[in-house]
């Protein structure tokens, strides 16, 4: 592509007109404009709107968006350090295939859940959960403090007024509460950081009408559970109560989709 007026090659291997993705960073105003670019480029590649291995410029992003260059660069690149795409000199940004994604980023989650294949990352993310989140409470029983133990009953009963009044968003806020502090409960850093996972998982159930508009009620008990059994040190019980969870979650995705509306 020919040099513009005035600009300069740089060394910098991966962009597709020489300079570094991060050279121009999106500041200001156009933080917003980012983040919508990001999210619709995001949305389009994780949902095969936009195929793997199909070529775009960046001078035709930035027509199609309406900014500037800067704000598209800054979406490639973030993009880019998800693994969704690769820039390549004179050739343009290429959307890499799913194998190399990073799909532990909630961002690629949230977009995948937003896609078309919502069942199927569901179905993933569960069987994920059911490997990490019932040796994290059963790790807790061991390490959890004073403070974690309370935070966790607190969470419960914050689900559980939450589900009387029917606010599901400050149910879901709870939810996320309970279970980040598990995981960091666990005293495991890499466990911990499995939170922003469960997260996305939990916020899109609620997002996409996959929860029950009057969360069940065994489902908090359960959660009720899980803080008594590692408040009182037993971990075994508190595994079976965790995975009890999931499996429940599970089934109430299962029920949500066969009716295909919150009950």
């Amino acid at each position: 592509m020919p040099t513009r007026p005035g600009a300069k090659r740089s060394a910098a291997a991966g962009d597709p007109e020489g300079k570094s993705p991060a050279s121009e960073p999106a500041t200001g105003p156009e933080v917003g404009l980012h983040a919508s670019v990001l999210d619709k480029l995001g949305q389009e590649i994780v949902s095969g709107t936009v195929p793997v291995d199909s070529v775009v410029r960046i001078d035709q992003l930035d027509e199609r968006f309406g900014v500037s260059r800067s704000v598209v660069r800054e979406a490639v690149r973030v993009l880019s350090s998800m693994g969704l795409v690769e820039t390549r000199r004179r050739l343009g940004v290429r959307v890499r295939p799913r194998s190399q994604w990073n799909v532990f980023d909630p961002r690629v989650i949230r977009w995948r859940l937003d896609g078309p294949d919502r069942e199927d990352q569901l179905v993933s993310l569960g069987e994920l959960r059911r490997g990490f989140e019932p040796v994290a409470a059963e790790l807790a029983a061991d390490r959890a403090t004073p403070d974690q133990c309370g935070a966790m009953a607190a969470a419960v009963m914050q689900m559980t007024v939450h589900a009387k009044s029917g606010d599901l968003v400050a149910y879901l806020e709870a939810d996320k509460d309970f279970h980040r502090t598990m995981l960091e409960a666990s005293g495991n850093e890499m466990l911990a950081s499995l939170s922003t996972v469960v997260a996305e998982v939990l916020s899109g159930r609620t997002h996409h009408d996959l929860m029950p508009r009057t969360p069940n009620p065994a489902a908090i008990r359960l959660h009720g559970d899980v803080a008594q059994a590692i408040g009182s040190g037993d971990g075994k019980a508190a595994s079976a109560a965790m995975a009890s969870i999931i499996d429940e979650a599970s089934a109430a995705v299962r029920d949500a989709k066969g009716t295909g509306h919150r009950s």
